[in-house]
């Protein structure tokens, strides 16, 4: 085996790069516990304060949140591990995916916002109640989001497990010592996310964001050169995807999507984009702004990731042109490394460890934020609405910054004890579960045409199905369920996006049982929303209650 590794392989510590990537950790630490100092509140005893920010965060602040938030971890270390190993219809798809994005926020994120501060709302199920008087349809809108969110906190772990791989810690054969890394990781994070709540990943995002600007233009700029030039690169790309999978048969992968991977390209980039912002985590960032227009903003600025992603994952290829081996301290290959590998084989030892350290620190904002959102569901959304009808702003803050822990600590189980390739499965399964809410969440921003429980039902047959068709996706290599994200579409008959598929009948499935609810009468529940709520702005007096010190406020809302 060691006469398959190349020279620079991870065959020892690499000294220099993990001291620059623990001094930096350790700045961001720092940054998280500070935090709670940062533009302090009367009170933190709130999910207002603690959880979302105190809803005041600027333009600026918010920028660098979302894209802290969205841009996770994992996407720098996926998305171009993705190009490497099977070409552009997996990997660089996100990258249209990221750009139909923001005119869809764009369009009902503002009207998002103005409800929730008029009515106080913490979380998208809380909004769902409020619109129906239906605790069933908040409940199933919650409980998806936490589903949706756990194994995406778990993956920015993985994210930090492959730089620690690729600096040579891990390698040891005692499960404690190889894992204590982690575990410390962990540790910080949940302490100054407890402490600081939505604040320290706000503070951390402006040093991850520019560590991360910083290592990709310079690796864009400096490594074309080094490997003879992007004409070079994207030759050594196609001639890799041409060939034959030894397993397969088939070519390698995709250099260029062909005629009948045309529905799979556009379905995963348009039905990702519809969803992304479904999740609990990009909602959570939204609603800390302190303003309707702050959101509209930042959907024109935020396409400025998207033209990093796109250079990230031009990256994959660079690796291919560079005959990057990524291969893990176990021995086998492993693709999720090939961009850490990527800077450790081409630059010095300090700068691969501000590589290493951008991606590290890329995991700790996302997943403090998903840890945060999670918290917030579960608390507002099951334990105040199930549970403690009666729970003071308070006992709400005790409950959420604790379940917040839990989250992390069962995302850290859940690395230690799967299989990376299951983590990776279900986090896809989050993607087609997420966007089963879009309908109950987005179209009721405009509409109350819909009956509550066929919005219930249309979940339910969405969920089913696109669970059921995903575990039937075999991965041709390992014969494992769950093997994809694409499977071949009713009537069309070509590959598309399951979650995509699975939002159509969905749709379909809700608009039916609503004709047959208005026609039998079925009481379709309270609105305690009036049109107005949904252009509420800063200043406006009807959130002047927000004003309010929380601390103050006791009993529901």
């Amino acid at each position: 085996m060691t006469a398959m590794l190349p020279a620079a392989a991870n065959t020892g510590v690499n000294y220099t790069a993990l001291a620059v990537l623990i001094i930096l950790f350790l700045l961001v630490t720092v940054m998280g516990f500070w935090a709670s100092k940062w533009r302090q509140a009367t009170s933190m005893e709130s999910l207002d304060e603690w959880g979302l920010g105190g809803r005041k965060f600027g333009t600026w602040v918010t920028w660098f949140l979302l894209g802290g938030d969205l841009y996770t971890a994992y996407t720098f270390v996926a998305v171009p591990a993705a190009m490497f190993a099977l070409g552009s219809v997996s990997g660089f798809f996100a990258v249209p995916y990221t750009i139909v994005l923001y005119p869809i926020i764009f369009i009902f994120m503002s009207r998002l916002w103005s409800v929730s501060h008029r009515h106080g709302y913490v979380t998208p199920a809380d909004f769902v109640r409020g619109r129906y008087g239906s605790r069933g349809l908040s409940l199933a809108v919650a409980l998806t989001g936490i589903l949706a969110t756990m194994p995406y906190i778990a993956l920015q772990l993985v994210g930090i497990q492959a730089v620690l791989e690729v600096a040579g810690v891990g390698g040891s054969q005692n499960v404690i010592a190889k894992d204590l890394p982690l575990f410390i990781a962990f540790a910080l994070l949940a302490a100054y996310t407890y402490s600081s709540g939505l604040r320290a990943p706000a503070v951390i995002a402006f040093v991850k964001d520019t560590l991360i600007y910083l290592v990709i233009i310079v690796a864009v700029i400096y490594l074309p050169s080094k490997f003879g030039g992007w004409d070079h690169i994207f030759g050594a790309a196609q001639t890799k995807m041409a060939k034959p999978n030894p397993v397969t048969g088939k070519p390698t992968g995709a250099f260029i999507p062909n005629s009948q991977q045309y529905w799979a390209y556009a379905t995963l980039a348009f039905g990702s984009a519809m969803a992304l912002f479904m999740y609990p985590h990009s909602i959570t960032a939204t609603l800390s702004s302190g303003s309707r227009n702050t959101i509209r903003r930042n959907a024109s600025i935020l396409p400025a990731y998207s033209f990093v992603l796109g250079l990230l994952a031009l990256l994959g290829w660079v690796a291919i042109a560079a005959g990057t081996k990524p291969i893990g301290l176990d021995g086998k290959p492993n693709a999720q490394l090939v961009i850490p590998q990527l800077f450790e084989d081409s630059f010095p030892s300090w700068f691969a460890g501000v590589a290493f350290a951008a991606i590290a620190i890329g995991a700790l904002v996302p997943a403090a934020i998903m840890s945060i959102a999670a918290a917030n569901t579960f608390t507002r959304n099951v334990y105040k609405e199930w549970l403690k009808p009666d729970a003071t702003h308070a006992e709400q803050a005790r409950v959420g910054k604790l379940v917040s822990l839990i989250v992390k600590a069962f995302a850290l189980v859940f690395v230690l004890t799967l299989d990376k390739q299951n983590a990776i499965n279900f986090q896809l399964l989050g993607g087609i579960w997420i966007l089963q809410t879009f309908p109950a969440l987005v179209f009721s921003l405009y509409t109350r045409w819909f009956h509550r429980w066929a919005l219930l039902a249309g979940w339910a047959v969405g969920m089913i199905y696109g669970t059921y068709t995903a575990y039937n996706v075999i991965n041709p290599a390992t014969k494992s369920h769950f093997g994809g994200s694409l499977a071949a579409m009713p009537i069309i008959g070509d590959l598309g996006y399951i979650a995509l598929t699975a939002f159509v009948i969905n749709v379909i499935i809700a608009a039916i049982l609503t004709f047959v609810f208005n026609a039998m009468k079925v009481d379709n529940g309270v609105d305690e929303t009036i049109r107005g709520d949904y252009f509420a702005d800063e200043g406006d007096p009807r959130v002047e209650k927000l004003e309010t010190p929380i601390h103050l406020q006791t009993g529901t809302q």
